[in-house]
């Protein structure tokens, strides 16, 4: 004896109750919630007794802002501010400064085995742009500075070897002297050549 039902699929009277029913659900979420939520439109008042419209409000949506989207530009980092007054127009940063603007050029032929290094003085937060190329071989190069009243203790900014050119803006950590030095680590003589400008004090060779 066969005992399973056999399954009679929904007849057409069926499906439309059960469309018209999703219908009046979604119809009563969105006016009860969604809205006052995402508009702060509550027709109902429901909304508001369950404190779904304070989710729409300004200081909740500033609230949700990504990571990662500040909504005030950042603070310099400590022991980088300008030195002198800021004025950021649209499109642009202007940095005053009170040092005279300079410009300078080097040209050092270094022989096998042999070092040197150039220095700048500059104050705290001041700026200079550089551009040094090697001619006959690469070079390593030490980018580094001293704090004034601080002896012989020196800070090395960056490195690198086997280099024939570099170039970029320098801001002063500090107050001090700052600059390069070359060592030529090939059998041949190489000659190192420098343009730098910017806000600074003296331009010389040390060694």
């Amino acid at each position: 004896m066969n005992t399973q039902k056999s399954h009679q699929p929904p007849t057409l009277f069926k499906l439309i109750k059960a469309t018209v029913l999703a219908i009046i659900v979604a119809g009563v979420v969105l006016v009860s919630t969604v809205l006052p939520a995402e508009f702060g439109i509550d027709p109902t008042g429901v909304g508001k007794m369950l404190g779904l419209t304070a989710l729409s409000s300004p200081s909740a949506q500033a609230a949700s802002q990504p990571a990662g989207q500040p909504s005030a530009p950042a603070k310099p980092a400590k022991g980088m501010e300008s030195p002198g007054p800021v004025t950021q127009p649209p499109g642009g940063l202007v940095i005053k400064s009170k040092i005279p603007y300079r410009s300078d050029e080097m040209s050092i032929t270094l022989k096998p085995g042999e070092g040197t290094e150039i220095k700048v003085s500059m104050s705290k937060g001041e700026q200079l742009v550089y551009n040094w190329q090697s001619e006959g071989g690469p070079v390593n190069v030490d980018m580094h500075g001293e704090k004034t009243n601080d002896g012989d203790n020196s800070v090395s900014y960056w490195k690198g070897m086997q280099l024939t050119s570099d170039q970029g803006i320098f801001i002063a950590p500090y107050d001090g002297t700052h600059g390069w030095f070359w060592r030529n680590r090939s059998d041949n003589p190489v000659t190192v050549k420098i343009k730098a400008s910017g806000f600074y004090e003296k331009f010389v060779r040390l060694k």
